[in-house]
């Protein structure tokens, strides 16, 4: 994300009224009335994401699972139909930008916004569905449940065939919409880009596959982060999450905080405190990259520069003001940032890489979390949603990803 205050993490932003789309976890056994439209939901409405639809050709996403849900005759015929369409947008849109099929109208192959308006006009259409049959307000927010797994590729990981490498790569939504409603997350069009795909590294072909995280605050309490990663971290041999840093850089970063700092997310809510994690109480303040930064940092990927960033912002042990400390934390400090900040990209950092570590393998299993550069709109642009810059800009940062991971793979997989 850009600087909005400590970096706060880019979460894959331009990175990571109405409540969050429940989990079952959330889930509650009101009557089956409708639910009023989230806050991410009522900005379908303006015109800048119908345009990107219109001009993806992803406008007739939810229009399709209206119809399909207008024909079913009980929960379970629907929870098949809501299954099936979020799995079909989420290969439909790695697909386009893979260059697969057709292209829908005149916005390049890299965008990843098509996806991510599609998916809420899905969430939308389940909220405010009225079958002809009862629904609890439990079974209301299974489906939606599926809907957010299925359509961001979170059950769509495979590693099919022996001789491959494993690759695990992340990226996040479009978030601070109200600031600017045409961003793009260059996080989340490189899962898209790398999804399915196979890397020639020095330790011999690796498969990458990723998945795209909400940036919502309670989502990742309710554990989507680690409902996702768990099943696959001791299979892989490489993984990281990606977000959205800062202006005209990558970083890898070095260190993570358990810390929120209440910046609002796509729903507008804020949350402030410790990263609630299961089994508090043996919860570190901080967790640390296995990423092979050194070689990450001293290669050639791409027209970007790459650091290493070390940089974090604590209570020193005894308490007192937070101070900023650029060589990392010191022992038995308090997290107030870490080196990504203090938002959602920071927090799938240490809910990735703790979740590393309480899988006992910290010292096996490279990991950690990447920064991309902010991307941004070509000069003077300030109403298009798109333009060549934006679009070149956007390319570069997907390839130099590219680049990065595989550098990652050959320095990492050999040690």
């Amino acid at each position: 994300m850009t600087s909005l205050r400590v970096r706060i993490g880019v979460l894959g932003i331009v990175l990571l009224a109405g409540g969050l789309a429940p989990t079952a976890a959330h889930a509650t056994t009101a009557p089956s009335a409708t639910d009023s439209p989230t806050v991410e939901e009522q900005r379908l409405d303006k015109p800048v994401p119908q345009e990107i639809l219109r001009r993806s050709g992803f406008d007739d996403v939810a229009p399709q699972l209206a119809r399909a849900l207008a024909g079913t005759r009980s929960y379970p015929q629907a929870r098949r139909v809501v299954e099936r369409e979020g799995a079909l947008l989420w290969r439909r849109a790695v697909d386009r930008a893979q260059g697969r099929g057709p292209a829908g109208g005149d916005l390049s192959r890299d965008d990843d916004r098509p996806l991510y308006w599609a998916r809420l006009g899905m969430t939308r259409q389940v909220r405010t569905w009225e079958p002809g049959f009862g629904v609890s307000g439990r079974q209301r927010a299974a489906l939606l449940d599926v809907l957010e797994r299925t359509s961001r590729g979170q059950t769509d990981i495979r590693y099919p065939g022996k001789g491959l490498r494993r690759i695990l790569v992340t990226g996040f939504d479009p978030f601070t919409l109200d600031r600017d409603i045409r961003i793009s997350n260059p996080s989340g069009a490189s899962a898209l880009a790398l999804d399915g795909t196979v890397l020639e590294t020095a330790e011999g072909p690796a498969r990458v596959e990723t998945a795209v995280f909400p940036v919502r605050w309670d989502d990742f309490a309710a554990g989507t982060v680690e409902r996702t990663l768990r099943p696959y971290l001791p299979k892989v041999d490489l993984f990281t999450t990606v977000s959205q840093g800062r202006v005209g850089r990558f970083d890898v970063e070095r260190t993570n905080g358990a810390w929120r700092g209440g910046f609002p997310d796509n729903e507008n809510l804020g949350r402030t405190g410790t990263v609630p994690v299961t089994d508090p109480a043996s919860q570190p303040q901080w967790t640390t990259t296995t990423l092979p930064y050194a070689a990450i940092t001293a290669a050639d990927t791409g027209r970007f520069p790459v650091y290493d960033h070390t940089e974090v912002t604590e209570i020193p042990a005894g308490g007192g003001d937070p101070v900023v400390r650029a060589d990392g934390p010191t022992a038995g400090s308090t997290a107030r940032a870490g080196g990504g900040g203090d938002y959602l990209s920071n927090e799938i950092a240490y809910r990735a890489t703790l979740l590393r570590d309480r899988l006992g393998l910290h010292d096996t299993l490279p990991g950690g979390h990447v920064h991309t550069p902010v991307l941004q709109f070509g000069a003077g642009n300030t109403t298009q949603v798109t333009d060549p810059e934006f679009v070149r800009n956007r390319v570069d940062i997907i390839d130099q990803v590219r680049a990065i991971v595989t550098v990652a793979a050959d320095a990492g997989l050999r040690n």
